[in-house]
């Protein structure tokens, strides 16, 4: 099930699974009318609900504020490296960030830096799954799957200090 998320700065699309909340994709790049609204079937009240919480969690997001409730995830598509990121990534708080290498340390792999930015990009649910605070070494940018214009702006709004 495909649902647009209307916002001020774009249309964001959440697609959701019998378990949840599956996959956010950020607004594309051109401005265009396209089947973004979502499917034209019927919508359980479950998959309702849980559009509401995510609905509400990308608005308080892109204002720089911490999300309230949000709707089960479904991040069974990743590997188990790449949910222990996920779950560790989902513990940094608004406002707050952490390096590659902390979230290596975190999940007790402390040599696998370049495979957690590999998981960074993966991630299937940006935003909500905040992998737009974590950083490179010394609070410097890194990469950022939906890209760095996205991730600087998300970091200024949480009055996040960079030194890229």
């Amino acid at each position: 099930m495909k649902l647009g998320v209307s916002t001020p700065d774009g249309e964001f699309v959440a697609y959701y699974s019998k378990r949840g909340l599956k996959r956010l994709n950020f607004p594309a790049a051109a401005k265009h009318k396209s089947d973004h609204g979502g499917d034209k079937g019927k919508i359980s009240a479950s998959v309702r609900d849980w559009h509401k919480l995510t609905t509400r969690a990308v608005r308080e997001i892109l204002t720089g504020r911490a999300q309230g409730e949000l709707p089960p995830l479904d991040l069974s598509s990743g590997t188990d490296f790449q949910q222990s990121v996920w779950n560790a990534m989902r513990k940094i708080g608004c406002g707050q960030t952490k390096s590659y290498g902390e979230i290596a340390a975190q999940i007790k792999r402390p040599k696998a830096v370049r495979a957690v930015g590999g998981a960074c990009g993966a991630n299937p649910i940006p935003l909500i799954v905040p992998c737009h605070r974590v950083l490179a070494a010394n609070q410097k940018l890194g990469g950022f799957s939906s890209g760095l214009n996205w991730k600087r702006k998300l970091l200024a709004r949480e009055k996040v200090e960079l030194f890229d």
